[in-house]
């Protein structure tokens, strides 16, 4: 139930384990329809993709472009500055996503339908079924108690937006307006378009009018007060469905994920602050471990007890590093009257994460050649996993590598 990617992912896992399974995934939009714009990954996940199915690994990578390094820019009136992070990711378009395991999990004899309805209080006769139906689950919703849900509600409002202007790297921007600092978290999607989440604290919300304006009406406001960021280029507020509208975000827990026959995967089990980009990898490693599961033990029953055990133990401390980054973005104001590389800093230990020496690293990170330097070493580094994995190295933005288009 839910054709995202842990619905279609468990699909495609399930099938290469046991072509004999019959698979259903049923999904309320139509194929073209997705929200947001693009995901964002790291190598790991690659690795992760390769070793459980390499025909649509190959396909995610093919799709992806790379980004390298992290900025932190902040416009204020005691500081102006830029600081910098180490290290490279990955990001597709979730519209393209979502095409590539449908049409893997088609090849292997999945039936998937899109705008089909299904009625929670009268599910389909299965032997199993996997709820996928996103955060908003109605499936959970049906069964709360028994899965002893539990949410907790954000206080900072959010819009996920798109931008033509088109990143090389993951940039965080924070401009300070009168009525408070409002920041955007931005990453290349796919060619020529970029992912761009503003975020603000409520005061700062009120304070420029956007909970008096339509979402749309918005777009205009915030294209003017990051014109320097986005260097003049647009936000968009339409992906493939309706507008993008403003939320607080919903940290999502359940006490187990097994009721029954029916078994919870990816944001219908759980989230993850946006801050930490880990939603779209978590769903399909819930796939895998599901599927693994069902393939090791004949008995449906012990696979779903070892599968929910199993996944919760292993979420429990990104959910609790999820819920600290979201709590430090939602305390901004209190770190934006340092220097860009102080702030910088406190942004990346707001996990609690604090070695003795990440600070030496962080401020030795800020000297440009230190900064090609490390580039230099991960370039090599990606080059000999893509080697590994039988592929050709994917090029930075703009660059381009003989005998890859």
């Amino acid at each position: 139930m839910g054709g995202g990617p842990a619905g279609l992912y468990f699909s495609i896992s399930a099938k290469l384990r046991d072509a004999g399974h019959e698979i259903v995934v049923i999904e309320r939009d139509p194929p073209e329809a997705t929200y947001g714009w693009g995901v964002v990954y790291w190598n790991d996940l690659l690795d992760i993709l390769h070793r459980n199915d390499p025909e649509s690994a190959r396909a995610v990578s093919a799709h992806s472009v790379l980004w390298q390094d992290q900025e932190i820019r902040v416009h204020g009136s005691r500081h102006d500055g830029t600081a910098y992070f180490g290290g490279y990711g990955y990001s597709l378009g979730r519209a393209a996503l979502l095409d590539i395991l449908t049409r893997r999990a088609r090849s292997l004899g999945v039936d998937v339908r899109h705008e089909t309805l299904a009625d929670p209080a009268d599910l389909p006769d299965a032997d199993l079924i996997v709820a996928c139906d996103g955060a908003g689950s109605r499936i959970r919703q049906s069964r709360a108690e028994h899965f002893g849900t539990r949410i907790e509600t954000g206080r900072n409002p959010y819009i996920w937006l798109g931008t033509d202007r088109q990143f090389d790297s993951f940039v965080f921007d924070f401009e300070e307006t009168p009525a408070g600092w409002i920041w955007f978290h931005a990453y290349p999607s796919f060619q020529g378009i970029s992912t761009c989440i503003v975020e603000c604290s409520p005061q700062t919300w009120h304070g420029l009018g956007l909970d008096t304006l339509d979402s749309e009406d918005a777009v205009p406001l915030l294209e003017k007060i990051f014109h320097r960021a986005l260097d003049g280029h647009s936000l968009i507020s339409r992906s493939r469905g309706e507008p993008a509208k403003w939320q607080r975000f919903q940290h999502i827990s359940n006490r187990t994920w097994v009721d029954g026959n029916v078994v919870l995967a990816g944001d219908a089990a759980h989230t993850t602050h946006f801050t930490l980009g880990s939603g779209t990898r978590l769903a399909m490693i819930d796939a895998m471990v599901l599927a693994h599961a069902l393939a090791e033990f004949p008995d449906p029953q012990v696979a779903l007890r070892e599968y929910d055990q199993h996944r919760r133990a292993e979420l429990h401390g990104t959910q609790a590093g999820a819920r600290s980054s979201m709590a430090w973005f939602e305390r901004l104001d209190d770190y934006l009257d340092r220097d860009p590389v102080s702030f910088a800093y406190a942004m990346s230990v707001r996990q609690g994460h604090q070695s003795p020496w990440r600070y030496q690293v962080h401020l030795a990170t800020q000297i440009p050649a230190v900064r090609r330097a490390r580039r230099a070493y991960d370039t090599g580094k990606r080059w000999y996993r893509d080697r590994r994995r039988g592929e050709a190295p994917l090029p930075l933005l703009g660059r381009s590598l003989p005998g890859r288009k």
